[in-house]
């Protein structure tokens, strides 16, 4: 603390001074922060779908465990051999082999009436074939079409991602721009930038069906379009 009756008139007047600038520096600074506006750009861009990743399945019910695993190995070396020959097929990869108790249930007692096997196989083809390699594969063994996902190539995905956060920038900047003129303030610099980030589009996904009975006939798969959406906030001065 300053002893007040020590000092000259002088003195007094610049620890006066002093004190004043050091009050007034938080006040400043605080309005200085105060004069900005913060805004949230979205952007939304859509691409169309052109990969579809599909999931077969062979599964068979019999009596026997070796009669069943036999029949699921014949016919799963069936389709797979007609998938590796398809040069439009690639990621070609199994994904699940079961085989299985099937039991009955009666008066809460249980007997065995034969097994289950499953052999499940995934891959990836264009959606101008998909249709006709489902037709193929449930000819040559597939019992089950667990699922199909339709997306846009990795491409096109990091193409439209850019593409949507600059939409975002721009919808965050505008956005900005019609407030301050509403309230006839002008914009000075951007203070802060934070990406939210653009999101990566969910697989389409299609209903899936059961297989048994022989081939689908002519199966269309219609593609559409995914949207990838962005988000920008900005810290603006003015």
């Amino acid at each position: 603390m300053v002893m007040l009756r020590n000092l000259s008139p002088q003195k007094f007047l610049l620890s006066l001074s002093c004190c004043s600038v050091l009050l007034a520096t938080p006040v400043l600074a605080q309005e200085q922060m105060l004069k900005t506006i913060t805004v949230t750009g979205q952007g939304i861009e859509k691409i169309p779908v052109s990969i579809a990743t599909v999931q077969l399945a062979v599964e068979i019910e019999g009596k026997g465990a070796t009669e069943v695993q036999q029949q699921i190995a014949q016919r799963t070396s069936s389709l797979i051999q007609l998938l590796e020959q398809n040069n439009q097929v690639s990621r070609l990869q199994t994904t699940g082999i079961t085989l299985r108790p099937n039991y009955t249930y009666n008066n809460n007692e249980r007997r065995l009436i034969g097994y289950i096997g499953n052999n499940s196989v995934s891959f990836e083809t264009s959606i101008e074939v998909v249709g006709k390699i489902l037709d193929q594969s449930v000819n040559s063994g597939a019992t089950r079409i667990d699922n199909i996902s339709l997306t846009a190539t990795p491409q096109a995905i990091d193409q439209a991602q850019g593409r949507a956060l600059v939409k975002a920038s721009q919808d965050a900047q505008q956005q900005a721009q019609t407030v301050l003129n509403a309230l006839n303030l002008t914009a000075k610099e951007i203070v802060t930038i934070n990406i939210n980030g653009a999101n990566a589009p969910r697989p389409m996904m299609m209903q899936t069906k059961e297989a048994f009975g022989g081939a689908l006939a002519d199966t269309p798969v219609v593609g559409g379009e995914q949207d990838i959406s962005a988000s920008v906030t900005l810290q603006i001065r003015y």
